[in-house]
Parts: C-alpha cells; structure tokens; sequence
C-alpha cells in the first residue's frame, strides 16, 4: 500500500526529489494511462502546497481534452496555441508563468488562479500525450525550481507508461 511520506524539506529541490521516488514507487508495475494520471494528480495536488488545480489535458489528435485531475471543474477542450496549455502542447516548451493576467490569451478555467506551469508529454516516437498542467491562486508561485522539479515528475510519470 502507498503511503503518502509529508516532510520538512531543506529546499524546494529535495522537496521534488522526494516526491519523485514517491512517485516511481505510487507508478511502479501500473502501465494503465488513466490510472496513473488519476494517482499522479492526486500524489502532487496533495503534496506541494500553494496549488488550487493539478492535471492532465491529453491530445486526442485535434486538441487538448480533460484528463484526470485534483481541483474545481476545468475547461473541457483546449485548442492547440490558445492558452498557457495550448501553447505547451504546440511548442513543446514548459510554460513558466508567473503571472496569468499577463499571458496573452490566457483561458481562465478559474478566476482564482493566478499563476500556472504547464509542461509538455511527449512520448519516445515524439508523438504529443498531452500536457501536464498545475495551476496555483499565488502570484508568482512557481519558479525556475517549479520548472526542473515539475520535468523531473513528468519523466518519472511518462516512464510510468513505458515500464514493463
């Protein structure tokens, strides 16, 4: 059984580091895409503080789609290059933003969000999953720290996918 390990942590690196062997040993054995999305989300919405919406959107051939997720009800579909997700999906490029109000375009699924990061899942065959989407009422809530930490996380939940 899993159980979710809370900790003080010396830095907000060790803190992703941590929650990334939570994460292998939470995926471990389970190739199930909806299942470990489903764990996923809940593992890092309960775990790091500060976040209103955790989540998956995921590529159905013509855009983004809700995919399992911890927070109020989201956007249904999301179009590719619209909005912090849309942009991710179609560049391929973590969205870092500190400041929703001040992302051009940005969908507004929650008012009460105020800062976002999106990364891309791309798979092996360099074909688009979909994205993995965090939202948080904190301005400026995530940083560069966010972005390598939110990566690593995605890379242990893409190779979730893959394993045997």
């Amino acid at each position: 059984m899993f159980e979710l390990k809370a900790g003080a942590h010396a830095s907000k690196r060790e803190h992703y580091e941590e929650l990334a062997r939570q994460a292998r040993g939470l995926l471990a054995g389970e190739r199930d895409l909806i299942a470990n999305a489903a764990n996923f989300s809940a593992l890092v919405f309960h775990s790091l503080p500060g976040l209103n919406w955790a989540g998956f959107y995921l590529y159905d051939g013509n855009e983004l789609v809700v995919g399992p997720f911890q927070g109020k009800p989201a956007c249904v579909r999301i179009a590719l290059g619209r909005g912090v997700c849309g942009t991710a999906a179609q560049s391929r490029q973590t969205q870092l933003v500190r400041d929703v109000n001040a992302f051009d375009g940005h969908i507004a699924c929650d008012a009460a969000s105020q800062s976002e990061i999106v990364v891309p899942l791309v798979k092996a065959d360099g074909a688009l999953l979909g994205v993995w989407d965090v939202d948080s009422p904190l301005l400026a809530r995530f940083d560069e720290d966010d972005r390598a930490g939110m990566e690593a996380l995605c890379r242990v939940f893409m190779d979730s996918l893959a394993a045997a």
